[in-house]
C-alpha cells in the first residue's frame, strides 16, 4: 500500500493527482457499480443536455466542433475528453475556458469525502470529479468524451440526451475483445433508449445495429439519415429534416473531419428542438475548433506534423493526409508507442512515407526502449527491391532525442511527422517549449 499522504483542500493539484494515481490497485479497471455508488452519495445530476461521444478514432474532433459551435451559438457549455497531452487540466473545460487547479482540487476534495471505502480507479475518480464540477457550472449542455469502449466507461453512468459513435476499429483489444463486432458491442452501449444515436461509421458492425434496435434508440445511420458532400470550396450537410449548405471546411485538417463534423451536425439537428444552432454558429464553430496532436502543423519550416494516432485506423487516415499534402523531399518519422498496441499494424499503413524512422523510447510499465521499437518497425516494413530503397532506422531514449536527431538532419522544404502515442506528441510539445 502507498505511503502517499492524503491531501486536503488546501494541497496543490499535482499532489492530488500523486494520491489518485496511488489508489487502486489496478491502472485500469472498467465497471460502473463504484462509480455509480459514489455518484450517488455525492447527489450528482446534471441539468442540461448531454451529448457522449464514443468511437475508436474522432472523437476528440468531434468534440472539439460540438463545443465550439454550441460556444458560437451563446451556450454556456462543459467539455470532457481524455486523455490530456501536457496539463491534467486539459481535460475539463467550462466555457471554453480549462479548468484551474482551484477549481478542480475543490472538487477532488469533494469526491474524496464522498467515497468512503470505495476503491475508485485514476479514470473514475477523476471523471466523477469533473462531473461535479459541471454539475455546479449552471450549464446548458456538455459533451463528454468516452475514454474506453462505452460499456463498462465511468463516462456511461451518464444518461445521453444524444449520442455519437464516430467510429469501430480495433483498439484496447485487451479490453474490448479482438473483433470490430465485440468492440463495436461495447461502444453501442452508450446509446439509450428513444433518444437519438448517431452512427458515423459507414461500415457499422451488425452488433451495433442489433444493440440500437433491441434497446429502441433514435439511430441516425450516415448515408442513410444524413450525408455531406463537398467541393473544393465549400461543403454541405444534409439530415433528416435539416440542410445546412455554403459551409467552410473545418478548421481541423484531416480525410476524415466532414465525417466527424456531419455527425455533430446530426447531433445538433436531432436535438434542436432544445439546442437551436443558427447556420452563423456552425460557421463560425467550424472555423474556431481546435485540438492540438490532430494533424496539427506548427508554423514554421521544415514542416513539423504532430499526429496522437496510435492504431492502425488512425494511421491509415495520416498516410491519407500525409499524401494530400504538398511536395517534401524527404519526410522523417519521429515514432514512439506503447508496447501494448499494434506497432506492425500502424508501420504497415505508413509504409513507404518515410525516409527515415526514429523510433522513441516511452517511459512507464506500457512503454518499451527505442532499440525494441526500432526493432519491431525493421521487422514490420516491407522489404525493399532494393537496397537503395530502403529507410533508415534509428533508436532513441525518447522522442526529445528523436526529435532532435530528426530536425538536425532535416532541411527547410523537408517535413518531420511527429506521432504513435499522446506521450510522444507531449514531449515534443514541451521540448519546444509551446502549450498545447
Amino acid at each position: 500500500m502507498s505511503t502517499i499522504t492524503k491531501p486536503d483542500a488546501s494541497s496543490s493539484l499535482p499532489e492530488w493527482l500523486a494520491y489518485i494515481e496511488a489508489l487502486h490497485p489496478k491502472t485500469i479497471e472498467l465497471g460502473l457499480e463504484r462509480s455509480r455508488r459514489v455518484a450517488e452519495r455525492l447527489d450528482l445530476s446534471l441539468d442540461c443536455v448531454k451529448i457522449v461521444v464514443g468511437g475508436t478514432n474522432g472523437k476528440g474532433s468531434t468534440c472539439a466542433m460540438l463545443e465550439a459551435i454550441l460556444l458560437a451559438a451563446g451556450y454556456r457549455v462543459g467539455l470532457y475528453t481524455s486523455p490530456h497531452l501536457i496539463d491534467f487540466n486539459e481535460r475539463a473545460r467550462v466555457n471554453g475556458e480549462i479548468a484551474s487547479d482551484a477549481a478542480l482540487v475543490e472538487q477532488f476534495a469533494a469526491v474524496e469525502a464522498a467515497r468512503g471505502d470505495v476503491s475508485l480507479s485514476y479514470f473514475e475518480f477523476t471523471t466523477l470529479a469533473v462531473l461535479r464540477l459541471f454539475a455546479g457550472a449552471r450549464l446548458d449542455a456538455v459533451v463528454l468524451e468516452v475514454g474506453l469502449g462505452g460499456r463498462l466507461d465511468t463516462v456511461n453512468i451518464v444518461d445521453a440526451d444524444c449520442a455519437i459513435i464516430t467510429s469501430v476499429d480495433l483498439d484496447h483489444t485487451d479490453w474490448l475483445g479482438d473483433t470490430r463486432e465485440k468492440i463495436g458491442y461495447e461502444k453501442a452501449h452508450i446509446y439509450r433508449a428513444g433518444r437519438p444515436a448517431i452512427c458515423a461509421d459507414p461500415v457499422p458492425p451488425q452488433t451495433l445495429l442489433d444493440h440500437a434496435e433491441a434497446i429502441g434508440a433514435d439511430l441516425w445511420l450516415f448515408g442513410r439519415d444524413y450525408n455531406y458532400s463537398g467541393d473544393r470550396q465549400q461543403w454541405s450537410y444534409g439530415g433528416r429534416g435539416q440542410r445546412r449548405s455554403a459551409l467552410a471546411y473545418p478548421a481541423l485538417r484531416g480525410a476524415n473531419q466532414l465525417l466527424n463534423a456531419s455527425a455533430a451536425l446530426a447531433a445538433l439537428e436531432a436535438l434542436r428542438d432544445r439546442l437551436p444552432v443558427p447556420q452563423q454558429a456552425v460557421r463560425q464553430g467550424l472555423l474556431q475548433a481546435s485540438l492540438p496532436g490532430r494533424f496539427q502543423i506548427l508554423p514554421g519550416q521544415p514542416t513539423v506534423i504532430l499526429d496522437v494516432g496510435h492504431n492502425p485506423h488512425a494511421a491509415a487516415v495520416l498516410a491519407q493526409n500525409l499524401d494530400n499534402m504538398g511536395f517534401h523531399p524527404y519526410t522523417y518519422a519521429v515514432f514512439g508507442m506503447l508496447n501494448d498496441k499494434d506497432v506492425a499494424g500502424v508501420v504497415a499503413k505508413l509504409a513507404g512515407r518515410f525516409d527515415h524512422w526514429y523510433c522513441a523510447g516511452l517511459p512507464g510499465p506500457r512503454g518499451g526502449s527505442g532499440e525494441g521499437l526500432a526493432e519491431q518497425v525493421r521487422k514490420a516494413l516491407p522489404a525493399p527491391a532494393t537496397g537503395d530503397d530502403a529507410a533508415g532506422i534509428s533508436a532513441c531514449a525518447d522522442p526529445v532525442e528523436a526529435y532532435a536527431q530528426a530536425r538536425a538532419r532535416a532541411g527547410e522544404g523537408d517535413r518531420i511527422v511527429v506521432f504513435g502515442s499522446f506521450l510522444t506528441v507531449a514531449a515534443v510539445l514541451q521540448s519546444l517549449g509551446r502549450k498545447s
